[in-house]
């Protein structure tokens, strides 16, 4: 009886793992017939980038006289085929960015760090409202790409 007692032990321990691997086999397959299909799956179209003309110029006021220049560059990521309808808008488009970069510069913005993470987060947010007030929902998202301030 000693000696049967671990070969059951081995018999039901394989018995175990096989109903357990049939269990669980269908799974398996249904993830991978799911991974499949989404691999066959049309591609995704990739956006555009669309760079603006201009840099933009922002002077930083302090006590009424110019402390400092911020200059900007911003790109668009649009949908795909959406760059001639972002250049048709872009005066009207500039012109929204440039109202909110001077609200920033007055809020303060620009002074300081003003590359802090926070920053940055607020003002791509509120560029990201005029483009999409402006453009729709063609726009994905607003980038800086060049930033730079110069102390007078």
């Amino acid at each position: 009886m000693r000696k049967l007692f671990p070969v059951l032990l081995a018999v039901l321990g394989l018995g175990a793992g096989i109903g357990g691997g049939i269990l669980l086999r269908p799974a398996a397959m249904a993830e991978a017939e799911m991974a499949a299909e989404m691999h066959d799956a049309e591609p995704e179209v990739p956006p555009e980038y669309v760079k603006l003309s201009n840099q933009f110029v922002i002077p930083v006021l302090e006590d009424g006289r110019i402390a400092s220049m911020v200059i900007l560059s911003i790109n668009l990521e649009v949908t795909a085929g959406s760059t001639e309808a972002v250049f048709a808008k872009e005066p009207r488009l500039r012109d929204g960015f440039l109202q909110t970069l001077f609200d920033h510069a007055n809020a303060g913005g620009f002074r300081g760090s003003f590359t802090d993470g926070a920053n940055m987060v607020n003002l791509r947010t509120a560029l990201m409202e005029v483009a999409t007030a402006t453009l729709g929902d063609m726009v994905k998202d607003v980038l800086i790409v060049d930033i730079g301030r110069q102390d007078t």
